[in-house]
């Protein structure tokens, strides 16, 4: 009986351990994507207000 909830303890702390890891590692993927997704928004927004302010420039 003490080996099955040795193991059953073991097998509870590893989980946690390793899901709070996880949350982690899911925070730094997430901030890196969405640090990727503001920069490519910056560009595009920035070659657009360029190419409306050359727009008048041309007629």
């Amino acid at each position: 009986m003490d080996v099955l909830v040795t193991l059953l303890l073991t097998i509870t702390t590893q989980t946690t351990s390793l899901l709070l890891e996880g949350r982690q590692l899911i925070g730094l993927a997430a901030a890196i994507i969405l640090a990727m997704m503001a920069g490519q928004l910056g560009w595009k927004g920035t070659d657009r207000v360029i190419a409306w302010r050359q727009r008048p420039d041309q007629d």
